[in-house]
């Protein structure tokens, strides 16, 4: 499951950055693109705006087929606080923005990717292809809340994989 979710960040990442290169955040000293898994990130670092954060919030694995298909959802949660130089006055289309290009990303053909594995990365190794594939459905859009100045919104989208032989 790891790897299936992984394979989904890292190219929600690449498209999100590539809609939108400007859209980026500094963690620990490092800038990167404006997505983040909250699983990964220290607490400090888990609700800044601007930026898209990645929770998994549920997993049904069936086991009926040869490979165990997996459905994971992934709430993707942003949040505005508008531009201060406009007074926050602004904050309905930045949030319109960030929806626009979350819906672009998610939605673009195709909806799958070929699964990999990260896990030699964090040892200075590439990443492998594995056998199967993942897959997605759209983005389902929550209710706009606001908190305060800030307009926040979740949208969720169902991803798919089969779990290999020895994968966990």
């Amino acid at each position: 499951m790891q790897n299936a979710k992984d394979t989904f960040f890292i190219t929600l990442q690449s498209r999100l950055a590539a809609l939108n290169p400007a859209r980026t955040i500094v963690v620990r000293g490092v800038t990167r693109p404006g997505v983040l898994v909250d699983e990964n990130e220290l607490v400090t670092a888990t609700k800044p705006p601007d930026v898209f954060r990645l929770l998994w919030t549920g997993t049904i694995v069936d086991t009926k087929a040869g490979l165990p298909l997996v459905a994971m959802q992934c709430e993707i949660r942003y949040t505005t606080d508008g531009n201060a130089g406009n007074g926050g006055m602004d904050r309905g289309r930045l949030l319109a923005r960030m929806d626009a290009e979350l819906a672009t990303a998610v939605g673009a053909a195709p909806q799958n990717a070929a699964k990999m594995s990260y896990a030699a990365t964090t040892q200075g190794g590439a990443a492998t292809a594995m056998a199967t594939n993942i897959f997605w459905g759209d983005a389902v859009f929550g209710k706009v809340v606001v908190e305060g100045e800030r307009l926040e919104r979740t949208a969720t989208v169902e991803v798919f994989s089969y779990q290999e032989a020895g994968e966990l």
